[in-house]
């Protein structure tokens, strides 16, 4: 059996990573502290060795010029995952045996692969194509999730889910589960319930509520009685008021602008990122690289923010189309593939929320991003309700309007 030894691993990246390779039929074993790891790693001769850093690859000089002192222990090959560093310093790892320098938070299906590559056995992924993002506002997460449901994804997610409630200290936390463009079927079944039992596992089931419009999870979370509790809502309006003591409806609107208003709103970091090295943007080079194959539509109707967007994008190689009105853009959709839409509410022929409203009907899953001067609560909610993935008022520098979805496309 092949045997992988995991030294200092952080809770979120030890626990998934083990259950991953226990379930392949690999042997995990762990360590902690330079000179404890040192010696387990000379009794055990793992296939690999796997170092996690937590600040400064310096930490572990003595463990690496120890490794490459004893004869037997130089061969083993080793990955290190830890902090940014320069590419000076990760070509140097090489003469201790380090096979790849993975820089927090993974794309662990890289890292799987790299894994799967150096021990010389299969290691399976699940590549069902899944998007899943978590925002942290008070005691309640925010998980959203679209395209689909992905089993190696929804694991992932315990994990986080944990460290998010540990690092941010809360007292029973909520959480919300977007998951309005998601339509689900009885195939979809299985890993419904890996998500449902994962979450009854750490929040009370009066804690948990789920936003979506699909009648099988509907279904399924109303006759499955160990979910009995759970709230199924269609918005989010509701949702937040359910989650919000009654009678403090400020709080509500403090994390309407908290969570959708600012776009300066960030994940929680981890070790593992939910997102995956396959996954559309999803790749390591720069943000300029991938910009250049991104198509970008632009539907508002005030020109001199046509212009301004459409050389702001065009500025990073994106290829951009932009639209005047309502009709055009809903016109060009069935001929036009576009990777990310920046949609104004306000528009001369159409209400940027029937456009909305019509393209969620249609299942269109193209991420979109409204960038309007409507800053009511109401419109906000709608807007998110109708499965926009960002909101943003108007006026927002270019540059932050770029960041917001090249972040999208990136999850």
């Amino acid at each position: 059996m092949k045997q992988v030894l995991l030294i200092d691993a952080s809770p979120i990246f030890m626990e998934f990573l083990k259950d991953k390779l226990l379930s392949e039929k690999i042997k995990v074993e762990t360590a902690a502290g330079n000179r404890d790891a040192f010696q387990k790693m000379v009794n055990l001769m793992p296939d690999l060795v796997i170092v996690d850093v937590e600040s400064d690859i310096l930490n572990i000089q003595d463990f690496l010029d120890n490794k490459i002192s004893e004869p037997n222990a130089a061969k083993l090959p080793m990955i290190i995952v830890g902090p940014e560093i320069p590419r000076t310093s990760i070509s140097n790892l090489a003469k201790y045996g380090v096979f790849k320098y993975f820089t927090k938070p993974i794309k662990f299906d890289v890292l799987i692969e790299v894994i799967s590559r150096i021990i010389k056995t299969p290691i399976t992924i699940d590549d069902t194509p899944s998007v899943i993002e978590t925002h942290v506002n008070g005691n309640i997460i925010f998980v959203d999730i679209a395209q689909g449901l992905n089993r190696d994804k929804i694991e992932i997610l315990k994990y986080k889910l944990d460290d998010i409630v540990a690092k941010n200290k809360m007292h029973e936390p909520k959480i919300i589960i977007m998951m309005t463009s998601l339509e689900l079927t009885f195939v979809d079944g299985t890993n419904l319930e890996i998500l449902f039992d994962n979450l009854i596992n750490s929040f009370a089931l009066k804690n948990i509520k789920v936003l979506s419009l699909n009648k099988f999870t509907t279904e399924l979370l109303e006759g499955h009685p160990a979910y009995h509790g759970i709230e199924v809502a269609e918005s989010l309006n509701d949702v937040l008021n359910a989650l919000v003591d009654s009678g403090t409806a400020g709080d509500v609107s403090d994390i309407v602008s908290d969570k959708i208003l600012f776009a300066d709103d960030q994940s929680i970091p981890s070790s593992i990122d939910t997102r995956f090295g396959n996954d559309k943007g999803g790749s390591t080079k720069a943000d300029e690289e991938k910009s250049s194959t991104i198509k970008v539509a632009i539907v508002d109707g005030d020109e001199a923010t046509r212009k301004l967007l459409a050389t702001a994008f065009q500025s990073i190689n994106a290829e951009t189309v932009t639209f005047e009105n309502g009709n055009s853009f809903v016109s060009a959709i069935p001929k036009d593939q576009f990777d990310v839409i920046i949609l104004d509410l306000y528009l001369a022929d159409i209400n940027g929320l029937d456009i909305l409203r019509n393209l969620q009907r249609q299942g269109f899953t193209t991420p979109i991003i409204v960038y309007s001067q409507a800053t009511s609560k109401e419109v906000v909610l709608q807007s998110l309700s109708l499965g926009a993935r960002s909101y943003l008022v108007k006026p927002q520098k270019p540059a932050l309007i770029i960041q917001k979805a090249l972040g999208v496309l990136n999850s």
